[in-house]
């Protein structure tokens, strides 16, 4: 009779394990976002709807939505270009530009929004220079873009970067001894390996624009109907004591971020299988 050997494990069981782990995530995660959606269940369906179907909250969707969507592209673009710099190339302070590209993630979001400000204001170091040329980007739904940016450069040079390392350079080589130009390589060879990994940090660029708030209330200039993004308006409706507003603005974004989350865990699938 075959006896099975019965492995002792230095941390927990299963058990332990798993009941701390829903212990955990109930108190940190569940209750706080049940009691954000009981709180909007106050509401009847036509004032929920009433709400955040308002004109000022639909300027704010498009102002936040419409500026995390252009910072994503742009941070999609120029974010392959960085990592791909960072990879490839040997250069004096090729260790500091690798360090400042995690800036964004150490770098309080109030600093860096004061910083943006301050730099891009009429007055400032960039925007004096731009202010005669008629391009005003401090206090205008252009520095949202600006701020959003920022913040999520980070995302796309990480998620990027890993599989640019693993792309084997004998790949290139060989498209180029089978007669392929620069552009063909670049299109048939290299994008294909890069583009599960560039819409992942596309996804998460997006996602943090999203959420972000404290870098960008110091440069938007916050003005309704034109540059106020939605996390603002929630916090302006509760200074007014509106929770409900608050929390039925708050259960679209919360949505919308379970939304993001989902497209994020199906892209990471993606590149997976892909990888695979």
């Amino acid at each position: 009779m075959i006896q099975r050997k019965k492995h002792n494990n230095v941390l927990p069981g299963f058990g332990p394990s798993l009941g701390f782990t829903i212990f955990y995530l109930s108190v940190i995660v569940l209750i706080p976002l049940s009691a954000l959606v009981f709180r909007a269940a106050g509401l009847t369906w036509g004032e929920f709807i009433d709400t955040v179907t308002a004109p000022r909250v639909l300027a704010s969707y498009k102002v936040t939505f419409g500026s995390a969507i252009i910072a994503a592209c742009i941070n999609s673009v120029f974010g392959v270009i960085v990592a791909w710099v960072l990879v490839r190339y040997r250069f004096p302070g090729r260790r500091i530009v690798d360090a400042l590209v995690d800036l964004p993630f150490a770098l309080p979001t109030a600093v860096a929004g004061i910083t943006l400000a301050t730099i891009y204001s009429p007055n400032g170091w960039i925007g004096k220079i731009l202010e005669p040329h008629g391009i005003k980007i401090a206090f205008t739904p252009l520095g949202i873009i600006l701020a959003m940016t920022f913040i999520g450069l980070p995302f796309v040079v990480r998620t990027v970067q890993p599989v640019i390392e693993e792309i084997e350079v004998e790949l290139e080589e060989a498209a180029v001894c089978l007669g392929a130009n620069r552009l063909q390589t670049i299109l048939r060879v290299i994008v294909p390996l890069l583009l599960p990994s560039v819409i992942t940090g596309f996804a998460l660029s997006f996602a943090r624009g999203v959420g972000e708030y404290g870098s960008i209330i110091f440069i938007a200039g916050n003005m309704p109907m034109v540059s106020e993004i939605t996390p603002l308006l929630i916090i302006t409706k509760l200074e007014q004591f509106d929770y409900r507003g608050a929390t039925a603005i708050a259960c679209v974004m919360l949505l919308a971020s379970f939304s993001m989350l989902l497209v994020i865990n199906l892209l990471q699938r993606w590149t997976r299988r892909f990888a695979e």
